[in-house]
């Protein structure tokens, strides 16, 4: 079974249920380190004081805060003594619809399991009435010395509980952005056109349609730099569509996809496809080329007319030599 990230109880009124929480995601791209340009020379960080220059262990090191151009030192056991609820409780204070959170508020997910075989049917009665009353818990944790507002959702079979930002994290827009829209006029045929491409590009949501295709192409960068082939380089970005041809571009996107045609990425999904080298393109067509090349012999080779064998030949000369 996988590691607990962090074991407490979840309590709803004067029920509680005692559970672990496991990470429920895992990041997929390479992992890089760093060299020193032309040599293979690793690059390592030291603790240093920066006044004197001299390398510090970790374990001498403390926390410190500026204030008023002062610093004030904090210890990790300080830390501790202050942290809220050091009783490893997540007391869940309402529960509200899960759609009427704002996604940004979302952070990292984990699945929450029942501590042991004698919490299954507590915990199954929380996770059947969340799913029947289409509800997410809310409530607070204490994990890695810090404190976390959370929502517990349903997800099939499983509890998850997902770590929010506080509210006070969450920057507001109006602030950060000055160039954003605001009343805007459309004429009614660019309105109903836009409205009309989101409908013809409506699907349902398969989460497995979807690839990280950048890692894929990193990936592929890195196996091409091993074995020394050539690597095909992306596709620009689109230009900004100008709004003199906004309606054009909509009339033509809407007609695409009635014809269920190339309306979205190329590639198809943000899942598609990695498009592999020229080398390895060529090396793939050698390789199809020498499969119809034994095709051909096996043809020639069969108990078949005259006729037959000529056209056979014929034909597989051309797509070997279309393969090449």
């Amino acid at each position: 079974m996988a590691r607990t990230m962090w074991s407490g109880v979840i309590s709803f009124g004067l029920v509680s249920v005692p559970v672990g929480l496991f990470t429920a995601t895992e990041e997929h791209e390479p992992s890089f380190h760093q060299f020193a340009e032309g040599s293979t020379d690793r690059i390592r960080y030291k603790r240093v004081i920066e006044r004197t220059g001299e390398e510090v262990d970790y374990g001498d090191i403390v926390k410190g805060v500026e204030r008023n151009r002062k610093y004030v030192m904090v210890t990790d056991e300080e830390l501790k003594e202050v942290a809220p609820g050091r009783s490893r409780a997540l007391e869940v204070s309402g529960f509200t619809e899960l759609d009427d959170i704002d996604p940004i508020y979302f952070n990292k997910a984990y699945y929450l399991a029942p501590a042991g075989p004698e919490n299954k049917k507590t915990y199954a009665l929380l996770r059947d009435a969340m799913a029947d009353t289409h509800r997410a818990g809310i409530g607070t944790l204490v994990m890695h010395g810090k404190q976390h507002l959370a929502a517990i959702r349903v997800s099939g079979k499983v509890l998850v509980l997902e770590t929010l930002f506080f509210a006070d994290e969450v920057r507001d827009p109006k602030k950060l952005l000055d160039n954003l829209p605001r009343e805007t006029s459309f004429n009614k045929g660019e309105f109903a056109m836009a409205t009309q491409l989101i409908k013809g590009m409506d699907e349902q949501w398969k989460p497995d349609r979807y690839r990280d295709t950048y890692t894929d192409r990193v990936n592929g960068l890195i196996d091409a730099q091993f074995s020394g082939h050539e690597v095909q380089q992306a596709d620009e970005a689109p230009q900004a569509t100008n709004v003199v041809d906004l309606a054009e571009a909509l009339r033509r996107s809407v007609d695409s996809a009635r014809r269920g045609g190339p309306h979205r990425t190329k590639g198809g999904h943000a899942g598609g496809p990695y498009r592999t080298s020229r080398a390895a393109k060529r090396t793939s067509g050698t390789k199809r080329a020498a499969k119809k090349g034994a095709a051909k012999t096996t043809a020639k080779k069969a108990p078949t007319s005259k006729a037959n064998a000529k056209k056979t030949t014929a034909g597989n000369s051309r797509r070997a030599s279309k393969a090449s």
